[in-house]
């Protein structure tokens, strides 16, 4: 709690004192430190200012600067005791409480993309995020819990920048977190291979007069050089402590964090605040728009004056919209155009170049004095010996259309055995429920809508991990980057940004966190069209739909149709992203800036936790969406005239046109009787409940080549794209005894016929109808989940529906002509 939230007479001990600088030390000075009690006297009768009692005196402070100081009270306490506390909180339990919170810190992780920021994270908090050798990886701040020597970090891991500007969403983000949250330490995180670049994020930092220690990482890359860096000098030269890690490895973390704890309880004698000295001009520029500045008291407590002066100086249009409510905001500005001019004229380059030229010369002349060697890295080297074939003008771009096909290609050949044993696993499970079970409405649950379903979706695992292995083998050694270098050209042709390849091929994964990985592209029109067209790309949840067709009705060429689907949605999403930017999103073009890192080899450990992790998401969705969406189906497809098959008459060998005409459809369980599925006659009257809604829907879906079951299923895939193939798997039901849940769906499938309509007793696939089925399912509306990222990422539902509706009705229109163009010329 805040002290300015406690009320008259209520009391509480100081557990934290926020702010920087003159007040900082003025409100220490007066007493207010931890541990100390405080109590609200009484408020002013406007309500601000405050008068409290500390130490057995009075003071006033005002609102604002009593928000800058952390309590707790009796209250919060009782409620952190184990099991809640209901006696009477005695001073003794309150104190004791309050020093728990004392050794509470707040660390914030900064650094440049790639810098290892997130690796470090993981090892730190024992979390799971996904890391990637590539700008952009982390989109958002991410929040961890570590403990060590009786302290407790709470961390947050922000997203990769180069700067404090404005220059992309993510810097505004680090930036607003730095300023709004106030952590107690910043940890920048620096690649040690790469110090000048990564040290010009330090130097924004040390304007900002805040607590910062630098972790030295990938110390090993710099020692592997042989080169003598004195990191301990460097350190005490700009007031920062230097710790050296290997965050892959855990090398340093536990000093990393000894480290924090010294500077947080003031105990480390390295820290100290320094000026980088711009030169003459700006300097006295500094100290003119300073003074103006400085008038704002309730600003300068928590911000630096010399941070938000540089900032105005750079024409940062964040700072003077944080200004723009000061009362003196006009005089700032004017002051800030003036010495703008002043500076201009003098040196005769513009105020921003002057002071980034700035610098990097105190960065160079610090290095100059602690560092001996090389600043060029061996992995540099070796990556520009391997880029001159992987980015090369006519080779770059065959070998990364060569890496896709060997990626569907492994899916195929590598997934294909286990995936057999999968399937025969889910076989066995049914005939032992089948035998172990009476006839009646469970026992047709269990095997036909849950083993069925969930089974019928669950045997495509293998393949999912295998993809995976393969993004998170292109992420971690780098390469994902470089598909988006070769992709510039092609991505600029269509009215996009090269950096937009970067979420789109995420898409493969999952299309929610790649929507989300579009924060890092700077234009917003560019944003919002790599947002709508991302859905174009074939996520895993689309695979075992893809994977169950083409084995079904394109046997010859598994991973070669495959890799076509997946190329076709790409080549569908720069269609449309071309269409879109001469319509809706038309907008000045934006240089290519983005960084390639060297390429690394990544450790067997983050691949495989990054494969599991996504393997683990999947498996999750057969215990929720899709189990649920299972039994849904099966009820509906059960319900409300089934007849049970205990009370139906024994099945003959010989039956009437009628009763082959009214009787139910009929497909034998796993000991071959008789079941009932669903009625089937035409005039519906015994119909369930899910042949209602597709022959409801199937008028829609005819001219594609669908039956009603098919229609069914798509609309099941709303939710999440796998629950298409349990559908298909609980409607198209297998009748041979010894084949495999997979091998009855496949042959189900080529088996199936129409029961009604023109097509009546006609085959429903054939390979024009199944390559509409894949286009439909690869184009059409995106799931929930990736509505409800568009809405977040937007904020406005408006285009998670314009997402919809765009994509929905696109589908048609491309399966339609897909299903008439096969079906005349093959």
């Amino acid at each position: 709690m805040r002290l300015s939230e406690l009320r008259r007479n209520e009391s509480g001990i100081i557990t934290k004192v926020r702010g920087r600088g003159a007040f900082r030390k003025r409100i220490l000075e007066m007493g207010f430190v931890k541990g100390k009690e405080v109590t609200v006297v009484k408020n002013a009768p406007l309500q601000d200012p405050i008068e409290y009692n500390i130490m057995g005196y009075q003071v006033s402070l005002r609102r604002s600067e009593a928000s800058l100081i952390e309590v707790i009270t009796r209250k919060e306490a009782s409620q952190e005791e184990p099991g809640g506390y209901n006696g009477v909180i005695s001073d003794h339990l309150l104190k004791t409480t309050a020093k728990k919170r004392q050794k509470t810190i707040n660390v914030a992780l900064v650094g440049n993309p790639n810098s290892g920021k997130t690796t470090l994270f993981n090892y730190a908090s024992r979390s799971k995020e996904h890391v990637g050798n590539y700008g952009g990886v982390t989109v958002g701040s991410k929040m961890a819990r570590y403990r060590q020597e009786g302290y407790l970090f709470n961390i947050t891991d922000l997203p990769g920048t180069y700067s404090l500007s404005v220059y992309t969403p993510e810097e505004i983000f680090v930036r607003k977190h730095i300023l709004g949250e106030m952590p107690d330490i910043v940890v920048n995180v620096v690649d040690a291979s790469n110090l000048e670049r990564n040290l010009y994020l330090t130097t924004q930092l040390i304007d900002m007069d805040i607590k910062v220690i630098i972790a030295l990482n990938m110390y090993d890359e710099l020692r592997e050089k042989g080169d003598h860096f004195d990191y301990e000098s460097l350190g005490r030269m700009i007031g920062i402590p230097i710790i050296p890690t290997i965050s892959s490895r855990g090398t340093g973390i536990k000093e990393l964090f000894r480290k924090t704890i010294e500077v947080f309880e003031d105990r480390d004698p390295t820290v100290r605040h320094i000026h980088i000295n711009y030169g003459h001009p700006v300097e006295e520029s500094l100290k003119n728009i300073q003074d103006e500045i400085w008038k704002n008291k309730r600003l300068t407590d928590m911000v630096s004056s010399r941070f938000y002066a540089i900032k105005l100086l750079e024409k940062d249009s964040a700072a003077h919209f944080s200004l723009s409510n000061w009362e003196n905001y006009e005089t700032i500005r004017i002051t800030a155009e003036r010495e703008i001019a002043n500076i201009e004229s003098e040196l005769g380059d513009d105020s921003e170049a002057v002071i980034t030229d700035a610098k990097y010369s105190f960065i160079a002349g610090a290095l100059k004095e602690t560092y001996k060697g090389s600043l060029r890295s061996k992995h540099r080297e070796k990556t520009e010996r391997i880029d001159r074939y992987l980015t090369h003008k006519y080779l770059g771009f065959p070998i990364f259309l060569f890496f896709m096909w060997v990626m569907f290609q492994a899916t195929f050949t590598l997934g294909s055995y286990p995936m057999e044993w999968i399937d025969t696993f889910v076989g066995f499970a049914g005939n032992q429920v089948d035998g172990l079970m009476a006839e009646g409405p469970l026992k047709n649950l269990i095997i036909h809508g849950i083993i069925d379903g969930v089974g019928g979706v669950i045997i495509f695992l293998p393949n999912i991990l295998i993809l995976f292995f393969f993004i998170s083998f292109m992420e971690d050694t780098g390469y994902m980057a470089r598909a988006a270098f070769i992709m510039d050209k092609i991505m600029h042709k269509v009215g996009l940004h090269g950096q937009s390849f970067i979420p789109l091929l995420m898409g493969f994964g999952c299309n929610v966190p790649a929507i989300m990985a579009t924060r890092t592209i700077q234009n917003k029109n560019n944003r919002l069209l790599t947002i709508l067209i991302n859905p174009f790309m074939s996520c895993s949840a689309r695979l075992p739909v893809y994977l169950l067709i083409i084995s079904a009705f394109f046997t010859s060429h598994l991973g070669t149709i495959l890799f076509a689907v997946y190329l076709f949605g790409i080549l569908m999403a720069g269609a449309v992203a071309l269409v879109f930017k001469r319509t809706l999103f038309k907008t000045d073009e934006v240089p290519f800036v983005m960084e390639l890192p060297p390429y690394r080899m990544p450790t067997l450990k983050n691949t495989a936790r990054h494969m599991w992790n996504k393997g683990s998401q999947y498996l999750k969705k057969m215990g929720g969406v899709i189990l649920v969406a299972s039994v849904i189906i099966w009820a509906l497809g059960y319900y409300p005239n089934h007849r049970d098959i205990n009370n139906a008459p024994a099945p003959t060998q010989e039956k009437t046109a009628l009763e082959k005409t009214e009787a139910p459809e009929q497909v034998s369980t796993h000991q071959g009787e008789a079941r009932d599925v669903q009625p089937v006659n035409k005039e519906g009257k015994d119909a369930s409940y899910i042949v209602r809604i597709g022959r409801f829907i199937s008028p829609v879906m005819e001219p594609l080549g669908f039956d009603w079951r098919m229609s069914v299923s798509l609309i099941s895939g709303i939710a999440a794209k796998e629950i298409v193939v349990s559908t298909m798997a609980v409607l198209y039901q297998g009748k041979e005894k010894q084949q495999t849940n997979r091998e009855k769906l496949v042959q189900s499938l080529r088996e199936a016929e129409f029961d009604e309509g023109p097509r009546q007793g006609g085959k429903v696939f054939d390979q024009a109808t199944a390559l509409s089925f894949l286009v439909f399912v690869l184009l059409y509306f995106p799931c929930v989940a990736a509505l409800a990222a568009i809405k977040k990422e937007t904020g406005s539902w408006r285009w998670s529906l314009f997402a919809m509706l765009y994509t929905t009705s696109l589908a048609w229109i491309v399966a339609f002509g897909v299903h008439n163009l096969v079906s005349t010329f093959f």
